[in-house]
């Protein structure tokens, strides 16, 4: 049988300053990288392209027609891998603006049960969702017709249309970039040789050379990042390594997430107690230069230093992120690990501040990072429902009168208000006190022994 693997991303690095010359060169091919792909955004990133994104060689021709690779004097390696990772965005976008559209026709109170099921059919059939942009015959196989004519029986179709019209013109936008960082390459556009690797350039049969600081070796698409003031470059190579298991992992782990302390086990155990301090300083940081920004857009500021200072703070938060999961499965050992499904961000807190602070809460990357981490390690993720998680009592598991345990007033507020209170750590909003046992914990530690229990729970059922 064989064995598991899973991606992962694989960085190397240069032993030596890259020259100026070299650079200078390496940021062309970004520039001319970034040119089309900017090109490709103008061109097909609107509705009137939406039928020719699948399976994208319509688009691949039409470049090719378009004599912007000759313009540019641009290898082929590098233009037609920066036309499809264009494409690859602009589906990115298409797929978000559908998915808001479709939260919205949810949300949408004015509308009836018929109509927004025919909306959902016109967004995910691709045909139909072009036809109605772009007020063209719909073209659909006989099978789908019989179909889309069914529901449309039942619906007002010209106000539906112009519904879906005017949330693609609100919601949809193409993509742009204006950052040189880098660019990909296939294996036609480098060779490892030397301790170092070989990298081709726009000129004929040219290459530079940056020596590596480690001899590994790769046969797949990479991608290298500029980072010319450093005289540095980065190599991002991603490759399938195997899955390792282990022994003597043997907890079944509850956790809960917050602001302040990243996560905090069923046991009471807190990894990531810095995590409040890092993400401060960024939101901070975030608010005070775009202040400066708004003052002094007449002026045209420029935005090089702030992307790079941005990164370099993202990095430094993302980077303590790493380090202290990896320090939570050292220690804990887990076989599995239950996490709560978390609430999607509020924007009622107790002030501008806090919500900025809360909107910047860097959750979704803890989460996608204990996934790839908890995958490479073959252990278990789960994720339990989390509604009352925080106000159930972890011992005697009553909600008593719909708000289990003893909290502040704002604490009954918003998703965003407690999120933001934690981040404040508002006094007596640490502990649990539950009325009807009279058991106190710690409210972090109380919410993950209820993950635990649920995740337990299911487990017991799906085995049982």
């Amino acid at each position: 049988m064989p064995q598991e693997t899973v991606c992962k991303i694989v960085r190397q690095y240069n032993k030596f300053p890259v020259s100026k010359e070299d650079m200078d060169k390496l940021l062309e091919i970004g520039e001319d990288y970034g040119k089309v792909k900017n090109y490709v955004y103008r061109r097909y990133g609107g509705i009137r392209s939406l039928s020719k994104l699948y399976p994208g060689y319509t688009i691949q021709n039409e470049m090719t027609r378009s004599g912007l690779r000759e313009n540019l004097k641009m290898p082929s390696v590098y233009f037609y891998l920066a036309v499809f990772e264009a494409l690859g965005d602009i589906k990115s976008q298409w797929t978000r603006t559908k998915t808001l559209i479709l939260n919205n026709i949810s949300k949408n109170q004015g509308l009836t049960e018929e109509e927004r099921h025919f909306l959902r059919y016109l967004i995910k059939v691709n045909n139909a969702l072009d036809s109605v942009l772009n007020g063209s015959p719909l073209n659909l196989p006989k099978e789908i017709r019989c179909h889309y004519d069914a529901l449309a029986a039942d619906v007002d179709v010209e106000k539906a249309n112009g519904y879906l019209c005017r949330q693609v013109r609100k919601l949809h936008k193409a993509p742009h970039t204006d950052e040189v960082k880098g660019f990909s390459m296939t294996e036609r556009a480098y060779r490892y040789k030397d301790h170092g690797i070989y990298i081709s350039i726009k000129e004929k049969r040219k290459r530079i050379f940056i020596p590596l600081t480690d001899g590994n070796t790769y046969t797949r698409q990479i991608q290298i990042r500029l980072f010319a003031e450093e005289s540095r470059v980065e190599l991002r190579v991603p490759v399938d390594v195997a899955v390792k298991g282990h022994r003597d992992h043997e907890k079944r782990v509850g956790v809960s997430f917050g602001m302040l302390t990243m996560l905090v086990t069923d046991e009471g155990h807190e990894y990531g107690e810095e995590l409040g301090r890092y993400q401060a300083k960024l939101s901070d940081w975030l608010q005070e230069q775009s202040t400066i920004y708004n003052q002094n857009r007449q002026a045209n500021p420029g935005r090089k230093k702030y992307y790079a200072n941005k990164e370099r703070l993202t990095g430094q938060l993302h980077g303590y992120i790493n380090q202290e999961l990896n320090r939570f499965i050292k220690e804990e050992k887990p076989k599995a690990v239950y996490y709560p499904r978390l609430p999607r961000s509020g924007t009622s807190g107790p002030s501008r501040k806090m919500n900025h602070l809360a909107s910047t809460w860097q959750r979704g990357y803890i989460c996608s990072r204990l996934t790839q981490k908890c995958r490479e390690q073959a252990i278990e993720l789960v994720e339990v429902p989390s509604k009352d998680i925080g106000r159930t009592c972890s011992r005697c598991k009553e909600i008593w009168g719909g708000i289990s345990g003893k909290r502040n007033a704002a604490q009954e507020g918003s998703d965003a208000g407690r999120q933001s209170e934690e981040a404040q750590g508002a006094p007596g909003g640490d502990v649990f006190t539950c009325p009807y046992c009279g058991y106190k914990a710690d409210k972090k530690q109380n919410a993950a022994c209820n993950v635990k229990r649920r995740g337990e729970e299911a487990r017991g059922r799906r085995e049982g």
